[in-house]
């Protein structure tokens, strides 16, 4: 028996806007619930259809942010709510198990997506194991149980550059291309944007020239090379994705519901791929995800997509990516990537899909699909194939 594919009527999502900008007082479902409410309008149905709501979120420490999302938008007390925390696969994440949900009939109108509200995420502290301890504040868990496996997310970034002969000045042209896209795109992404808090477009995205990035400070170099030798394949902040808050989602229904309640799906989700990988280098597994969600799919050919998102984290992990499957760094993020607009962790994958799908709704051949990964700490990988509906 063929799994009914599910359906996707709508997509929404806020401005991504630098940590202690301007959603800086804004707890996760506060950020959240304008981008539901008009995902809802979007789709032209009502929050009493509401089945679940699955939520990608990795810096709340615990509650339930789908459920306080769901509360406070006025979703029905019967709607479910789950919240999905893989670090920066969490966004797509959820979407994947929204879609599993309605494959497994167990709802039939799903919201999912991912928010991150980074600047008012809670203070994390060790517990003191003796008495008469202090607290510990920290900034991040352990990824991996072995130290060995679990280096510093800019240091793996730095060893790969390295290792495979990504200069600095490459890292840094990526990092400006994108910037430049991002830049030229505004208007054009504004209509997949939700005002929350008067915002109406990415904060980050700037233009720069090549002399103030070649001024941008250093953040980390591989520990393999000399230091001299390692400033050559050094990461500047230029080339890393900013930390961010955000909000992204998408209203999944089935084939019944969309007829039941009068609705227009305009993309299809055909495939997807949570995977594991080696946890010293995570952002490689973007693209072992990628690879697997293409072949589920059944895509043999990666450059007959139309559209390709990944989330870039570090512009290291784009020209990585974009080799590995064989495309050219410039077929990747056409509106500006992660990197340009920066990184709310949880909603990063979230967001890239709904750029797929806006880029996908505007293509003027209706058979278009699109490409959308991303990497997550600890070796995870997500990754998905949607395609236009007619």
């Amino acid at each position: 028996m063929l799994t009914p594919t599910p359906l996707i009527t709508a997509w929404a999502r806020s401005a991504v806007v630098p940590r202690g900008g301007a959603f800086k007082a804004l707890q996760a479902h506060e950020l959240a619930g304008p981008v539901l409410n008009a995902l809802l309008a979007r789709a032209g149905i009502n929050a009493a259809a509401v089945d679940a709501v699955v939520l990608g979120n990795a810096l709340g420490a615990g509650g339930n942010p789908a459920r306080m999302l769901a509360l406070h938008a006025g979703l029905p007390l019967h709607c479910a709510a789950y919240t999905v925390d893989t670090q920066c696969c969490a966004g797509l994440d959820a979407v994947a198990m929204g879609a599993a949900l309605m494959a497994s009939g167990q709802a039939h109108v799903v919201v999912a997506g991912g928010v991150e509200a980074w600047s008012t995420s809670p203070i994390r502290m060790h517990r003191p194991l003796q008495a008469g301890e202090s607290p510990v504040a920290y900034e991040r868990p352990a990824f991996a149980p072995a130290p060995e496996q679990d280096p510093d997310m800019l240091l793996s970034a730095a060893r790969d550059a390295a290792a495979h002969g990504h200069t600095r000045a490459e890292q840094e042209a990526y990092a400006l291309h994108s910037h430049q896209r991002a830049v030229a795109a505004q208007d054009r992404m504004a209509a997949e944007i939700v005002a929350v808090a008067g915002v109406t477009h990415d904060a980050y995205p700037r233009m720069m020239d090549v002399a103030r990035a070649q001024r941008m400070p250093v953040v980390a170099r591989s520990d393999a090379l000399s230091p001299h030798q390692a400033n050559a394949f050094a990461l500047s902040a230029l080339t890393i994705s900013a930390q961010a808050d955000g909000a992204a989602l998408v209203l999944l229904v089935s084939q019944a519901a969309a007829a039941r309640f009068n609705l227009h799906p305009t993309a299809a989700w055909v495939a997807s791929a949570s995977v594991g990988g080696a946890p010293e280098r995570p952002m490689l597994c973007a693209e072992l995800a990628a690879r697997e969600a293409l072949l589920r799919a059944g895509i043999a050919d990666v450059g007959q997509l139309k559209f390709v998102e990944l989330h870039d984290a570090f512009a290291v992990q784009g020209l990585r990516f974009a080799k590995g499957l064989g495309l050219m760094p410039s077929q990747l993020n056409q509106q500006g990537g992660g990197l340009a607009r920066g990184h709310p962790i949880g909603a990063s994958g979230a967001i890239a899909l709904v750029r797929v799908l806006a880029d996908l709704s505007r293509s003027d051949t209706t058979q278009d699909q699109g490409l959308v990964a991303v990497a997550g700490a600890g070796g995870l990988g997500s990754a998905a194939v949607v395609s236009r509906r007619p």
